[in-house]
């Protein structure tokens, strides 16, 4: 029996060991990974060869596929680069893990309780982008990004993200994620319109993280998040997949 109780006590101690070298420790929702390789301002690979994608954000995208490099988009995968290169970082979860690329989506936290995603937004160097059910960590990084906002850091300085007028919409910007200012009308149901130019609606499959008490009043000024698009019939709209797109 004596030997027995030694034998686990010895495992339980080499599991400590490991969780503390930053090999695999799980705590609640949460494990410890070494980064090996960075992609971008908000993507990384673990020594395992596990793609990581930071949860709840959005850098400015490098160069690829004949796109050009957006503004900031240096500078963020350089801090990222400077932070967590090398070295052991805890992931904390949500409700979905991954993503459609098969990344793992995470916060991600030094040892020293530094939160990276958020030293990211609060530098200006990305900005809140959340789609359902994620949401556990968005009041959090949205009142960062506000400060942010405000005191004009990084990429809000910059014309391709500062907060752009529903009116100043143009053709030049469908397809860019972009934040939107605006006062509402015609409110009907689940869509309305800004500055009486641009229809914002909240898609079906999304309305079960809504109720229309949510959706903003005639003559409101609001600010809204997403992605200006352009329907078949050439109207302009932008969509709402979660509350916290709209402000």
């Amino acid at each position: 029996m004596l030997r027995r109780v030694s034998f686990i006590l010895i495992c339980l101690l080499f599991t400590v060991s490991g969780a503390q070298a930053g090999t695999f420790s799980v705590i609640g929702k949460s494990r410890w990974v070494s980064v090996a390789y960075i992609f971008d301002g908000d993507t990384f690979r673990t020594r395992s060869g596990e793609r990581i994608r930071l949860l709840g954000i959005n850098t400015p995208e490098v160069a690829h596929n004949a796109q050009p490099e957006q503004p900031y988009a240096k500078q963020a995968k350089r801090r990222l680069t400077q932070l967590i290169l090398g070295k052991s970082v805890r992931l904390s979860l949500d409700k979905e893990k991954r993503d459609k690329y098969g990344r793992t989506l995470a916060q991600v936290y030094l040892r020293d309780g530094r939160w990276i995603n958020q030293i990211l937004v609060a530098e200006g160097l990305a900005h809140v982008y959340t789609f359902a059910p994620n949401f556990y960590w968005t009041d959090a990084l949205l009142r960062t990004e506000k400060t942010a906002r405000t005191d004009m850091r990084g990429l809000w300085k910059s014309s391709r993200f500062r907060v752009l007028n529903a009116s100043a919409v143009s053709a030049r910007n469908i397809g860019q994620f972009r934040l939107l200012r605006g006062y509402v009308d015609a409110v009907q149901g689940w869509r309305f319109r800004l500055d009486k130019k641009l229809t914002i609606s909240v898609p079906r499959k999304s309305r079960q993280w809504f109720t229309l008490a949510d959706l903003p009043r005639n003559g409101q000024k609001i600010i809204v998040r997403g992605v200006i698009r352009v329907s078949s019939t050439g109207h302009r709209y932008l969509a709402l997949h979660s509350p916290f797109d709209l402000r």
